[in-house]
């Protein structure tokens, strides 16, 4: 009644003044950092021809594959894995994850460039150079025509130990071959293409030549018979275990993607237990193989292939343990690369 008197008499109603809210105010957006875009060049690392220039282009988180992947597109010849990219004419490679705010370099970034030449994938090369071996051994064992006299044709030996040697050699690389396709992670996905030619005539040849004089009807058996045979047998098959037993513990330590590098360390697999005193024990039970096969057939081309073998073998190994020695301050002191507290 009051305020319709007052209307009524002209008098103006002031209104309620507004809820006031107890919401904080929204905070102003900020602003987006302003991103500093790197220039790259790439020289020929023999010529230090200009190659290519990226002019302001390329963002400060890019890493060495999208540069490599960037040089690709200007020129299709050069695909990445056939690129090698260094802060120097004759620097270290750099690795495809290092990124290129983190190098030494400053907002303008010069990269030399080197030809790797044409590449093809490990997984490739290592299928070749084994199933090679294994039909190779086999053209043998059945006594194929144009091998050995028209009348050994297609017929079979009479020592009992050609037939064991014929199953472990055939077991050895069918078992390369299985591991290659679902055990083995490369650090690298591809090598140069000629090691595929120098590998495959290694393996290739090495077999042909076991297995003409394991195979020949003139072959005879160890100086010592069935026990000699049983003894290497049992030799061959447990560092044939031990040698599938390191290469499952390398796998689990990288993990599917992963180029994370770990030391390895012994497990409940007593195979396993040699990493207590040898760094690349893989190589350590695959001589240990090719001696208990040497000593089973009593076979001069075999020993040669184990030693060649062997010496190939201590190589990589020295190799891995000084990069493991580099990598990892903490790296156990008391490893040597391939023989316990020999080598």
């Amino acid at each position: 009644m009051d305020i319709l008197a007052l209307e009524a008499k002209g008098g103006k109603v002031e209104a309620p003044p507004p809820p006031v809210s107890t919401k904080p105010r929204p905070k102003p957006p900020k602003k987006p950092k302003r991103i500093v875009y790197f220039e790259v060049e790439i020289l020929d690392a023999r010529t230090e021809e200009k190659l290519l220039s990226l002019d302001k282009v390329v963002e400060p988180s890019a890493t060495i594959l999208d540069i490599k992947s960037m040089f690709h597109r200007s020129n299709q010849r050069w695909y990445p894995a056939r690129q090698s990219l260094c802060l120097e004419p004759k620097g270290r490679p750099l690795k495809d994850e290092e990124v290129l705010q983190q190098l030494p370099v400053g907002t303008t970034a010069t990269f030399y460039f080197r030809d790797l030449g044409a590449q093809i994938s490990w997984g490739t090369v290592f299928l070749v150079e084994c199933i090679g071996p294994l039909l190779i051994y086999l053209m043998f064992y059945f006594r194929l025509p144009f091998i050995y006299s028209p009348k050994y044709e297609f017929t079979t030996s009479k020592h009992w130990v050609v037939h064991i040697a014929c199953l472990c050699h055939s077991f050895h690389y069918v078992k390369r071959i299985l591991e290659t396709l679902f055990v083995h992670c490369f650090s690298h996905a591809t090598m140069p293409l000629r090691n595929i030619f120098k590998n495959c005539l290694y393996y290739w040849c090495f077999a042909a030549w076991m297995a003409y004089y394991i195979n020949h009807p003139l072959y005879t058996p160890p100086y010592y018979g069935e026990q000699q045979v049983k003894s290497a047998l049992v030799v061959f098959l447990f560092c044939q275990l031990g040698n599938f037993s390191i290469h499952v513990t390398l796998r689990n330590l990288r993990p599917p993607g992963s180029k994370t590098k770990k030391i390895p360390y012994p497990t409940k697999n007593p195979f396993t237990w040699i990493f207590a005193v040898v760094s690349c024990p893989n190589y350590t039970y695959e001589v240990g193989s090719w001696l208990g096969f040497t000593v089973m057939t009593q076979c001069i081309p075999v020993a040669a292939f184990t030693a060649v073998g062997f010496v190939q073998m201590t190589v990589w190994a020295r190799g891995k343990h000084r990069t493991y020695l580099k990598e990892f301050k903490e790296y156990p002191s008391l490893r040597s690369p391939i023989l316990p507290f020999v080598l």
